[in-house]
């Protein structure tokens, strides 16, 4: 797992899958339903990116996001007492 604490780093990231995949810009944007212009910014680390739009990119590339610290939702704590019967 990837640790990202700035644009800059998750830009690199992408990068780094996207070649590894060996995918053009162009075509990781047909992929994740942006423009190439978007893929430029990302990859640059731009730090003002419409978060959906870099999920699409994330999954276009087989990626998902994890967080990892924070306090569980309440959603999360409904669902686990779901499974449980209670």
């Amino acid at each position: 797992m990837t640790s990202i604490r700035s644009p800059q780093q998750l830009g690199g990231t992408l990068r780094t899958a996207r070649k590894q995949l060996g995918l053009t810009q162009p075509q990781l944007a047909l992929a994740a339903g942006v423009g190439v212009r978007f893929i430029v910014d990302l990859e640059a680390g731009k730090p003002t990116l419409r978060l959906e739009n870099v999920l699409r990119v994330i999954d276009a590339l087989g990626g998902k996001v994890q967080l990892s610290g924070l306090p569980s939702s309440a959603s999360d704590d409904q669902r686990e007492d779901d499974g449980r019967g209670a």
